[in-house]
């Protein structure tokens, strides 16, 4: 089976390099032009289903994956983006500023330093783990699952976790990427065939 990792379409907070986490930010021009791309590259594959976080640009681009077919896009809240607290809405350059020290110690620590009000990165482990457990036993077939670039980065490291391609990197992702695994299910072996593929936006 394979299964499609594909990150929501441009928004204007990305534009403007705010953090989004679990605000809910629309699709801006450009993101819906991508997401007419994304229908585009992947309307000749046969997928079974479409799992995205309820966010909006999430959503929408979800829809844009099935296009016109009846594939059913089921929105799971554990495939939401990153909770960053009182850090959602600012620039790297407001943090600095405003709570310099714990946004550097974050960058340094990420595992120990959580940003306030936000996530620690055990939860979020936890979630794409709950997450993968709960698409996998439900696979019949090759599957999208539509989300956000830190919640995605996070979900790639426990699709490889024990495996060979596990290196411990953050694989950060573009918007309307393609990322592809085929996956195994009589044996759980999972492998990485194509990473943050953007040909289909060259337009």
């Amino acid at each position: 089976m394979k299964l499609y990792l594909i990150r929501h379409g441009q928004t204007d907070w990305n534009i403007e390099q705010r953090i989004q986490g679990q605000q809910d930010i629309p699709l801006n021009d450009t993101g819906r032009a991508q997401a007419r791309c994304l229908t585009q590259a992947m309307k000749e594959k046969k997928l079974d289903a479409i799992y995205t976080s309820p966010q909006i640009r999430a959503y929408a681009t979800a829809g844009a994956v099935a296009g016109n077919r009846p594939i059913p896009v089921v929105a799971l809240p554990w495939l939401m983006e990153i909770n960053y607290g009182d850090w959602e809405g600012k620039t790297a350059k407001e943090l600095l500023k405003k709570d310099g020290d714990r946004y550097k110690a974050w960058w340094d620590r990420p595992a120990e330093v959580a940003p306030p009000g936000g996530e620690t990165v055990a939860q979020v482990d936890a979630r794409c783990a709950a997450a993968w457990d709960w698409i996998r036993s439900r696979m019949k077939g090759d599957t999208a699952i539509v989300s956000h670039g830190g919640l995605l980065a996070h979900f790639m490291e426990q699709l490889l976790k024990g495996s060979g391609e596990d290196d411990g990197g953050e694989r950060v992702v573009h918007n309307a990427s393609i990322t592809t695994f085929e996956y195994q299910p009589e044996t759980g072996e999972i492998r990485l065939t194509g990473f943050d593929e953007c040909g289909h936006l060259a337009e």
